[in-house]
């Protein structure tokens, strides 16, 4: 009998929601294997949307600066955080109401769009506060959306990102910037972007997508939104996080799958079988022991990964694991980062 081939991550979705920053660059560095895994997701007919926090650059913006690290988009492929808050504004405000830009000007243009008008400088006429990141972002502007929010003025954040990959390493994000106000007036911001969900359904809807699969490089933005959505996650250790901290995350921050890098998206990807105190994926196997988890096999090998989650989500589905990696004679696994 001729044995049919497993089927790939590829094969099991019809959509990938692909975030940005850490999974397919960092900054204007290319990350290996990103661009050949959108190429290859589309020749296979899967929708390919790129769902971004990042508020400094418009959807046309965006897609030149993907063609720059070489992964084609075209604009109307693009859902990001900006796009979402000014929607979420545009259904609460009246048309033409005035909204405080603390961002760059692509954020502005956003709101424009919605129906909205952007100002930079706070008024009594300022209903609202919108923040994004910016590089160019600066204590003057910070200030003008601290007067407005101490007025009562509602204030959303694009997103709540503390940290930016770029290709020095991690930059303060939106979130750090975010923080300071926080800080200064004590009022907490409505957010647009990932973890919330918004952005993944609206992304997974506009392709009329029934089996997404979101992909990113964090655990508290990209894996929580996909969990909060309903939606199958990869994450990919190209970014922020690791094997380490996607063991032992919240459960709502724990992906479905763990790829060291793009490049496997088109490999056999056997659905793991858990009976028990066993979790076997392929020829390989995980076995709970009283808090700890055994391996049968190498924990690169992504069918362990698999394995190792599927059991999480049977023996730790209400709290974060706090055991061990053992090997087969019982010896601690070390988890180091990537």
């Amino acid at each position: 009998m001729i044995r049919r081939p497993e089927p790939s991550l590829l094969d099991l979705h019809d959509a990938l929601l692909l975030d940005l920053d850490g999974t397919l660059m960092h900054g204007s560095r290319p990350i290996p294997f990103a661009a050949e895994a959108v190429t290859t997701a589309r020749s296979r007919g899967l929708h390919v949307v790129f769902a971004t926090n990042n508020a400094s650059r418009t959807p046309q913006q965006a897609a030149e600066h993907l063609a720059t690290v070489g992964v084609d988009a075209q604009p109307g492929e693009f859902v990001t955080s900006p796009q979402v808050a000014s929607r979420l504004l545009a259904e609460r405000l009246e048309p033409g109401a005035e909204v405080l830009v603390v961002g760059g000007p692509s954020l502005a243009d956003e709101i424009r769009a919605a129906g909205l008008r952007p100002v930079d400088v706070d008024s009594d006429s300022v209903v609202a506060v919108v923040q994004g990141w910016s590089p160019d972002l600066d204590w003057p502007r910070l200030a003008e959306g601290a007067y407005a929010i101490r007025r009562d003025a509602l204030w959303m954040a694009t997103n709540v990102d503390a940290t930016l990959p770029t290709e020095r390493g991690l930059a303060p994000g939106n979130g750090s910037m975010v923080a300071a106000l926080r800080h200064a007036t004590g009022v907490e911001p409505d957010v647009a972007g990932k973890p919330e969900p918004g952005m993944f359904t609206v992304a997974a809807n506009d392709v009329g997508s029934r089996s997404p699969l979101v992909v990113g490089d964090r655990l508290d933005t990209d894996i929580e939104g996909a969990n909060r959505a309903g939606m199958d996650s990869l994450l990919v250790l190209t970014g922020v996080d690791s094997v380490a901290t996607a063991l032992h995350a919240d459960p709502v921050r724990r992906p479905t799958h763990i790829f060291a890098d793009l490049s496997h998206l088109t490999d056999p990807c056997p659905l793991p079988v858990v009976t028990d105190t066993e979790a076997r994926c392929g020829s390989v196997s995980v076995t709970w022991a009283d808090g700890d988890i055994i391996l049968r096999g190498e924990l690169e090998d992504t069918r362990v990964l698999r394995a190792l989650l599927a059991l999480l989500r049977t023996h730790a589905a209400d709290a974060a694991w706090t055991g061990r990696l053992l090997d087969g004679n019982g010896a601690p696994i070390e988890v180091t980062a990537p």
